[in-house]
């Protein structure tokens, strides 16, 4: 399954690809550096919700093209005509729900960034579950010294149960760009890796995550995306499901009788 290229009169495009068990999806304006424009969050929302239901897809990829840039944020022209207080809040709430379509997928997540993951791509990133980065990359999200505007509450909540409070502050008041290899150090990154060993990394991380069994990985998204917004969340459904599973029964049978499993997923 794949989304073809076309002409998009210098509005970009989100494009996924399915091989086999791997979903990659490529946010696609180099010339401006891959900034969101409105067509390119809903084609990335409609990817979101092609992986969720394809039932083949066990990773899920997110790169940005030209090699420059992830995701440079939200394309500045997307504010132009905001008059007033409500603008931002509606723009807030509509920015949420894309993000939520990223956290929400049932697959694990690997952000790749290359040069730059800022404000919206910053988000997007922030929003998967894994991210590895060139050496030099740089993250941040400088609304303080260029726009002028804030984030909501809860794409905060995000970025700090990911961060750290501390990181955050750099972040959002000093307006600090920090480079993948202190993020690296500080856990935010899976890792920081030259150009030339980008690509090896990636495949090996999918590929450590092919191996391991589906529902397991699924329903302990769900459980830690529940225990964000809430310290005592109903978790029976989840548990059912995983050890209600032939998955796991499978699994047991298996590891009693120390032979490998080939999870399918169900």
């Amino acid at each position: 399954m794949s989304q073809d290229r076309t002409s998009d009169n210098g509005q970009g495009a989100v494009h996924l690809t399915v091989a086999g068990a791997v979903a990659e999806v490529l946010f696609d304006r180099p010339h401006a550096r891959n900034a969101m424009t409105w067509k390119m969050y809903e084609e990335m929302a409609a990817a979101c919700d092609q992986i969720t239901k394809d039932s083949s897809v066990r990773v899920a990829v997110f790169r940005g093209v030209g090699g420059r840039a992830f995701v440079a944020g939200t394309d500045i022209g997307q504010f132009s005509d905001f008059k007033d207080g409500e603008d931002g809040i509606a723009y807030e709430v509509q920015v949420e729900a894309y993000l939520s379509r990223v956290e929400k997928l049932p697959v694990p997540t690997i952000c790749v960034v290359e040069g730059w993951a800022v404000g919206g791509g910053m988000a997007i990133a922030n929003a998967c579950d894994f991210r590895i980065a060139t050496t030099g990359a740089r993250f941040g999200v400088p609304i303080a010294r260029t726009l002028g505007n804030c984030l909501s509450a809860d794409n905060l909540r995000g970025l700090t149960a990911t961060l750290g409070l501390p990181m955050v502050k750099r972040m959002l008041l000093l307006a600090e760009m920090p480079e993948a290899e202190e993020l690296h150090n500080h856990g935010y990154l899976l890792a920081a890796v030259e150009p030339t060993d980008l690509d090896a990394v990636v495949k090996e991380t999918v590929d450590k995550l092919l191996g391991h069994a589906p529902v397991t990985m699924r329903v302990t998204k769900e459980a830690l995306r529940r225990l964000a917004r809430d310290l005592t969340p109903d978790d029976e459904d989840l548990i059912r499901e995983c050890y209600g599973s032939e998955d796991f029964a499978q699994g047991v049978q298996n590891f009693v009788a120390k032979e490998p499993t080939t999870w399918k997923g169900k």
